[in-house]
């Protein structure tokens, strides 16, 4: 249990773990993660017969994470120090380690009860940065941020998890999920904590920084997905008014239109480029596992075949600019009434700038290199 300041509860939830632990037969012992109380916690659990660690880095994540380090079971079992799990009825979750699960998820929508939970978080926060973890990471779990889970405790510090605040309640979904765990869920009971203080939790700060997590471990989500969407966007576009305007819905697209749509392109490309770097530095840093098709683009892809993408594109843009330019020179650099040049300018100009930032990140491909040649990859 970690804990920071919990007397008003911390003895509750020692004497319902030890309970059990009686009740089952299992060889056990309640573990106490003491973040900096400055009250009697650390007292009141000593005093209950628990074993008591300190944690010097401060926050919620940093203290499982030497509460997981100090365990001596073959599985543990963590949950909040506030009284709004019941630790004595956690048969399910040994169950389900028994039965081959590595980590074992508490599901409390269905079982919340009155005043447990603000409207806020039941019905808007919680549920969304749910969501989003299934769908960014194909992970079969409906409530991503319940705090009473189980887990199989040697595998768990093979993953060497990493973040001090709130947000390490996804980091062990998500990395349980990246490295082969099984994963299973069961629906528990949420209480009302039995605190008179305000909780830790802060709903927006750590609700970002949850989500902040989540798109930082998935570079698909936070810049392939809306990258091709955008370049796709501007080149459907751009090509479509090449040839002059068109009215749409008693709407003209004409020049402007052109110029955002190459906007967007240029956005777009450049936001694909930062997934396709970020992919491979989180592979090669070993974060992320590198999938078959990842690997057999990474035998492809190197400097100097992207730098050669990069120029292809910059020497097509730069034909067109100097076709424009030229034709602009044709009538003494004076007004164009030929409305094609402009558009074929434009598009030059688009497809110039691409290539630069094909270059450039290519360069930073090889960089990337740098330092990981002998490193070797936990998941591979």
């Amino acid at each position: 249990m970690p804990c920071l300041n919990e007397s008003e509860t911390l003895a509750t939830c020692v004497r319902k773990a030890k309970g059990f632990l009686a009740r089952t037969g299992i060889s056990g012992e309640v573990l106490i993660a003491d973040n900096g109380s400055t009250d009697d916690s650390r007292r009141i659990a000593e005093a209950l017969g628990a074993r008591v660690i300190s944690t010097q880095q401060k926050g919620y994540g940093a203290a499982l994470i030497g509460g997981i380090e100090a365990a001596r079971g073959q599985y543990t079992v963590m949950g909040d120090a506030d009284d709004s799990y019941d630790f004595a009825s956690i048969d399910q979750f040994i169950d389900r380690l028994r039965g081959g699960a590595d980590l074992v998820i508490g599901n409390r929508f269905n079982r919340i009860q009155p005043g447990a939970m603000p409207l806020m978080h039941r019905y808007l926060g919680n549920p969304l940065l749910s969501f989003i973890g299934r769908l960014f990471f194909h992970i079969p779990v409906s409530d991503f941020h319940c705090g009473l889970r189980g887990f199989n405790t040697a595998k768990t510090r093979m993953l060497g998890l990493q973040t001090s605040g709130m947000e390490f309640a996804s980091e062990m979904i998500v990395r349980s999920m990246l490295a082969g765990f099984r994963i299973a869920e069961v629906p528990i009971t949420l209480y009302p904590d039995g605190r008179s203080r305000p909780p830790h939790l802060r709903s927006w700060r750590d609700g970002w920084r949850h989500l902040k997590f989540l798109l930082m471990y998935s570079p698909r989500w936070l810049y392939l997905v809306p990258g091709f969407l955008l370049l796709a966007v501007g080149l459907i576009l751009a090509f479509a008014l090449l040839s002059g305007p068109r009215e749409l819905a008693n709407i003209v697209l004409d020049l402007n239109t052109l110029l955002v749509a190459c906007c967007l392109a240029i956005a777009g490309a450049q936001l694909v480029t930062f997934g396709a770097l970020s992919r491979y530095f989180a592979m090669k840093s070993g974060f992320l596992p590198s999938p078959t098709s990842a690997k057999q683009m990474l035998r492809w892809a190197n400097t100097e075949r992207i730098l050669q993408v990069g120029g292809a594109l910059f020497f097509l843009g730069l034909t067109a600019f100097g076709y424009a330019v030229w034709s602009w020179a044709r009538l003494d650099f004076g007004n164009l009434f030929d409305p094609f040049i402009p558009r074929i300018l434009m598009l030059g100009l688009t497809g110039m700038v691409i290539g630069i930032q094909i270059a450039f990140a290519a360069f930073l491909f090889g960089i990337f290199d740098i330092g990981h040649m002998n490193r070797t990859q936990p998941y591979d």
